[in-house]
Formats: structure tokens, C-alpha cells, sequence
């Protein structure tokens, strides 16, 4: 990237790093308070469903899948807008529209008119907004940041996300177990709000995106991004390995509440503190992988956290009441720490490798096939699940993440000791 794509944001103390950057704090503190209300929701609005509405476990499913579909409709189409557009006003919007989403869901339940259709239609409108709102978050990133501070930066709002995995469900837990699921919703609300003040108060401008040739099509900027990461060996293949693990991880997740109050006999408070406690290890890998990227190589480090992501998943399927729980607390650990690991290195590798002009589009590119699984394999494990019981889908999901690590295999991570620093024709 060059000067004149960012404006400086002016020396960063050693001592602290990036704890010393005004705006860098700020934009963390905004995807902080977001980050534990939207972990909130991933326990209360199943709960929600499963306790208020009584749903069953293929409507469960497909309330997580509703989440995620926007990335198959709109994910392309949205990168090349990023692109095109100012990044902090969009990602403020973003926020306002996921708080009025989710304040509807408990405003609905006093005046006695909630629904799954409604909960369906809020994990609709929030999930698009949140394909804007993370691709435009990954476009200005290095706005703010420079390139060498970029793994510092990715580090720290991993950490923060996953120790959101552990806080929120913990918080939705004891609200529904003390108030009532529905009440857990009106802290997500109010946590969007907080975002979009955070991020307004952020100074550091923001150079204007360049005006495409009015003879450019959306159709061709779209493509353009595709081919960038067809072509790549590297980003092809992380493309590849995280649609096919999120298949696996999104697969046992959107049944795993299912299973764990209506097989398990779980109180939602003790739900809420096995989900957390599961994404400990989250919070670990994100502290660990620079570290660890720095000890052995981004590349060998992606290929451990992956080696994290995959075989551990067989624990959780063993999970029982008591002693048993300790099971899917293990597994989840051990997926975390992969998971983190991997995202932290994926992600600042792909921001630093990736011209910046193309970025918005190559992110979404990468995530329409991440994120597009998402919502696919949600509704196989919820059919599974009705048709045979959510432990079995559990089984099926899990016995698929553990050997997707393979996959990385078949790329050129295996050669190298570190990822690239440019693409080989740069």
C-alpha cells in the first residue's frame, strides 16, 4: 500500500504498540461491545425460538442459516460497493440497522405478536448488514493501520471477538435464566448503538475511494476480484479450506443448543456457560499466533491451526450430563485455538498481500464461499437433525471438520516456512 492510498497515522510507541493508537482503540472498543452483543444473540435468539416459540430443531437451523444467506445473494455485488464507497459511514449504518433489528424482537414480544417469521426476517436484516458492515471493517483496517502493524492489529480484535464467544453466551445464559431470552436481545441493541459512537468519533480521515471508469460495469469489478483469488494459489486454497470447515463448525453449532436443552436436559444458564467456556480457547490462539507465526512461519502456523480445527471436533459429539460435559469443553477449546490461529494470519496475510484497490472485492470473494456454506450446512444439519435427532447431525457435522485439514495440504502452504509477502507477479 501506498501513501497516497491511507493517511499516516503518525508514530506508534513501542512500548503498549497499538494500545498507544487513538483511533485503532476505538474502532477495537466499537467491534468489542458489538462482538459480545452478537455472541449474545447466537445462544438467545435459539433460545428464543426453542423456549418462547417452541420452535423445532430444522426452524433452529434455518434461523441460523438466515443469518448467513446474505453472503450467497448479495456478498459479490457488496464487495464491489465497498469498494466504491466511504467505509466508516457505511459500517456506522450497518450498526444502526442491526440495533433496530434486534430491539424489534423484544418490543414484539411485550405487545404479544412474536413469531419465528419475525426472528427469520431480524437474522435476515442483520445478516446482511453485517456482509457491508465486515467487509468494509477488513478494507479499513489498513486504512488506520500500516502494513507491519496489521498482525498486531488483527491479533487484538481476534482476541476480543473470541473472548465475546466466551462472555456473550455466558451473559445470555444467566439474562434468559434470570429475566428471559427475549431480554438478551435488548443488550445486543443497545451494544450497535455504542459501536456507531465509537466509530464516529474516530478522527483519522479517510482518502476517498477511487471513481470507477463510468465505462466499468459492477458486473466486471465483481469479476475482477473473483479472478484474483481463482488465480491465487494461496488464496484459492484458504478459500477452499474455510468454506469446507465452516460446514463442519456452522454445521454442529446451529443444532448444538437443540441438543443440549431438549437431549441434554440443560438449564439455558449452564448453556450458556458450556458455549463459553468452549470458546476459551479462541481468546488463547488469538494471543498465541503472532507469536507463534513469528516462532515458526505464517505458513507452518496456518497448518497448525488447522491441525487444531479438525481432529478435536470428535469430542463434542461424546458429550453427556455431568462429568461427560467435559467433553465438548475440551473440543471447543482445542477448535478455538485453531480457529483463532488461523483467522489472525488469514486475515493480515490477505490485507497486506491483496492490492489495496481490489481488497474489498477480494475479501468478499474469499467470503462469499467461506460464509455462503454457512447457511447450507446449517439447514443439512437442522434436516438431519428432524429426521434422525441433533446428536447424530452433531456426529455427521463433526466427523466432517476433522478432516478437512487435508485440504491445505493440496496448496503450496506445505512448501513453505512463511506466506509471501506479494502476489508472485508483483
Amino acid at each position: 500500500m501506498t501513501a497516497a492510498t491511507r493517511t499516516d497515522p503518525g508514530p506508534v510507541r513501542p512500548a503498549g504498540g497499538l494500545l498507544w493508537h487513538r483511533d485503532f482503540r476505538l474502532l477495537w472498543a466499537g467491534q468489542t461491545v458489538s462482538s459480545i452483543g452478537s455472541n449474545v444473540t447466537t445462544v438467545a435468539l435459539p433460545l428464543v425460538a426453542v423456549a418462547v416459540l417452541d420452535a423445532g430443531t430444522f426452524q433452529v437451523a434455518v434461523l441460523t442459516a438466515a443469518a448467513w444467506l446474505p453472503w450467497l445473494l448479495i456478498g459479490l455485488p457488496a464487495g464491489a460497493w465497498v469498494d466504491r464507497l466511504p467505509r466508516r459511514p457505511l459500517m456506522v449504518v450497518c450498526d444502526l440497522i442491526c440495533g433496530l433489528a434486534f430491539l424489534s424482537v423484544p418490543v414484539a414480544a411485550a405487545l404479544g405478536r412474536l413469531t419465528v417469521a419475525q426472528l427469520l426476517v431480524v437474522a435476515l436484516g442483520a445478516g446482511t448488514a453485517r456482509v457491508f458492515f465486515e467487509t468494509a471493517d477488513q478494507v479499513y483496517l489498513p486504512v488506520l493501520l500500516r502494513p507491519e502493524q496489521l498482525p498486531e492489529g488483527n491479533a487484538k480484535l481476534q482476541a476480543t471477538q473470541t473472548a465475546s464467544y466466551v462472555v456473550g453466551p455466558g451473559i445470555a445464559g444467566l439474562i434468559a435464566q434470570l429475566t428471559g431470552a427475549v431480554a438478551a436481545l435488548l443488550l445486543d441493541a443497545v451494544t450497535f448503538l455504542l459501536s456507531a459512537i465509537f466509530l464516529l468519533r474516530i478522527r483519522t480521515a479517510e482518502p476517498r475511494p477511487t471513481r470507477p471508469d463510468r465505462s466499468r460495469s459492477l458486473r466486471r469489478d465483481i469479476a475482477e476480484g473473483l479472478r484474483f483469488v481463482a488465480r491465487d494459489p494461496y488464496l484459492r486454497v484458504l478459500t477452499v479450506f474455510g468454506a469446507a470447515s465452516n460446514i463442519g463448525l456452522t454445521g454442529y453449532q446451529a443444532v448444538l443448543v437443540v441438543f443440549l436443552v431438549r437431549e441434554l436436559r440443560l438449564a439455558p444458564g449452564l448453556v450458556g456457560v458450556l458455549v463459553g467456556v468452549m470458546s476459551v480457547g479462541g481468546i488463547i490462539g488469538a494471543l498465541l499466533a503472532t507469536a507463534l507465526a513469528r516462532r515458526c512461519g505464517t505458513a507452518r502456523a496456518m497448518l497448525i491451526g488447522a491441525a487444531l480445527t479438525g481432529p478435536p471436533a470428535l469430542l463434542i459429539p461424546l458429550a453427556a450430563p455431568g462429568v461427560g460435559l467435559l467433553w465438548p469443553a475440551l473440543g471447543g477449546v482445542l477448535i478455538g485455538l485453531g480457529v483463532a490461529i488461523g483467522n489472525v494470519i488469514k486475515g493480515a496475510f490477505r490485507q497486506a498481500y491483496t492490492p489495496h484497490h481490489l481488497l474489498g472485492r477480494v475479501t468478499v470473494s474469499m467470503h462469499l464461499l467461506n460464509f455462503g456454506a454457512i447457511p447450507l450446512a446449517a439447514v443439512l444439519a437442522g434436516a438431519l437433525g428432524a429426521r434422525y435427532d441433533a446428536g447424530t447431525a452433531i456426529g455427521v457435522m463433526t466427523a466432517w471438520l476433522a478432516i478437512t485439514p487435508l485440504i491445505l495440504l493440496i496448496g503450496p502452504l506445505r512448501r513453505r516456512r512463511d506466506l509471501p509477502a506479494a502476489p508472485a507477479a508483483c
